[in-house]
């Protein structure tokens, strides 16, 4: 029975990795799941992989026939979890005192926490296939971003709330949304750089980050692909200079280094006497108003008092105000747009509640996941990202706890009359 119940766990886990990274809200959308829209039950109002997770959560509570002491035992190894899941539900009784739809904070905030949780309970061979899927998926989203950058043609149409965007020229495949995209694949490309055991066959390696490089191109986001092109450079800098310094090295690897750089400079050249990358030159010389945005978001905190500030504005008021300077789809900064939902004190504690949901990430996760955490940061300075109703924070979440997980030093001991049983990373 507990060996039908851990494959069912593996089985939810596996659904929502693949479900977060293939299952935009406009997919939902466009599926007329009222997911983004108003109408429709509360039932619509959840991600599929919110409804995964909290199976697979309760499933792995109810695995021994103790729940309680499951969930404790759980959240003793993880104390700061505790703290985060307090801040979470200070927010939630704020959004219901205030009557804002709190639907918003569960996909963007507790689904992260649960997935991290079951994950962390999964053993090795559980993990196999889930790691797998998300590879596929990545990939799929990289072929679909390449298919509409260069046809024009969106498989599923880029929606903001109730309007559709025509017009735009950069891809976001399933990911449904070309900044989502951009920040999911530079997270990835840092996982690869940085752990090369996620895919040990350099020949494999290479040409997985080139093309996911290159992809950054399709999908747009320039705040993605600038922070990982210094992040690489840096490193790559470092290394130069720890061989420079005397560090040793072997010849193949300077050899194969040489190559590589004149590889890719070539492949650049050409690409963009092709004219390849032009929309997304343009990008740089060009920001269609983001940076008025921005302005005008530091503005928009000028017209509210201090009372409003510390404690939350009224909501009418706020979107009536975000509307009149041009902020109808959101505010292009984290903690800003946090200000204006809920006020500073609800910001200041998630805040404090995210920075522990972390430092329990980061306590399992290997020295990489630091970089994919400045990346996060970097994208919540600048733009939309977790301050609107998504999913983005898992996606991350899953990223992380998945692809760069610490290595045990000793491995768990299990019965020869019974099959592996997850251990918790942990332990």
């Amino acid at each position: 029975m507990i060996q039908l119940i851990d494959a069912a766990i593996a089985g939810l886990v596996l659904l929502a990795v693949a479900s977060i990274f293939t299952m935009s809200a406009g997919m939902l959308t466009h599926w007329k799941i009222h997911y983004m829209t108003s109408g429709g039950n509360f039932y619509e109002k959840l991600h599929p992989a919110t409804y995964f997770a909290v199976l697979a959560f309760v499933l792995l509570a109810i695995r021994q026939g103790d729940p309680v002491g499951d969930i404790i035992r759980m959240f003793s190894g993880a104390k700061l979890l505790l703290f985060y899941l307090l801040c979470w539900v200070c927010l939630l009784v704020q959004m219901v005192l205030t009557e804002r739809p709190f639907t918003v904070i569960i996909d963007t905030f507790l689904l992260p926490l649960l997935l991290c949780l079951v994950i962390w309970q999964l053993s090795s061979w559980q993990r196999r296939p889930i790691i797998w899927v998300l590879h596929l998926t990545i990939l799929i989203n990289i072929v679909i971003g390449f298919y509409e950058y260069h046809t024009g043609h969106r498989l599923i149409p880029l929606t903001l709330g109730n309007v559709v965007v025509t017009g735009e020229w950069r891809a976001s495949a399933l990911l449904g949304h070309p900044l989502t995209a951009s920040g999911v694949i530079a997270g990835y490309i840092l996982a690869l750089v940085f752990r090369p055991a996620i895919c040990p066959p350099v020949i494999v390696r290479l040409p997985l980050i080139a093309l996911s490089l290159a992809s950054l191109m399709a999908f747009g986001g320039r705040t993605s692909l600038v922070t990982v092109l210094i992040i690489i450079s840096i490193a790559a800098g470092l290394r130069v200079l720890s061989v420079l310094c005397g560090g040793r090295t072997s010849i193949l690897a300077v050899v194969g280094a040489i190559c590589l750089v004149f590889v890719g400079a070539a492949l650049v050249f050409i690409a963009l006497d092709h004219g390849i990358f032009d929309k997304m030159l343009l990008r740089f010389s060009s920001d269609k108003g983001s940076t008025s945005a921005r302005y005008a978001t530091f503005s928009l905190l000028s017209h509210f008092q201090w009372q409003e500030l510390i404690l939350g504005p009224d909501p009418v008021r706020a979107s009536a105000l975000q509307t009149a300077y041009g902020l109808k789809f959101g505010i292009e900064d984290f903690w800003i747009s946090s200000i204006v939902q809920f006020g500073i004190v609800s910001t200041v504690l998630l805040t404090f509640g995210l920075a522990g949901l972390f430092t329990e990430i980061l306590k399992r996760a290997t020295g990489a996941a630091w970089l994919i955490l400045l990346l996060i940061t970097i994208i919540a300075a600048s733009s939309v990202s977790f301050s609107s109703k998504n999913i983005q924070l898992a996606q991350f979440a899953a990223l992380i706890t998945l692809l760069l997980p610490r290595e045990r030093k000793v491995a768990p001991l299990v019965s020869p009359q019974s099959r592996p049983r997850p251990v918790p990373a942990y332990a």
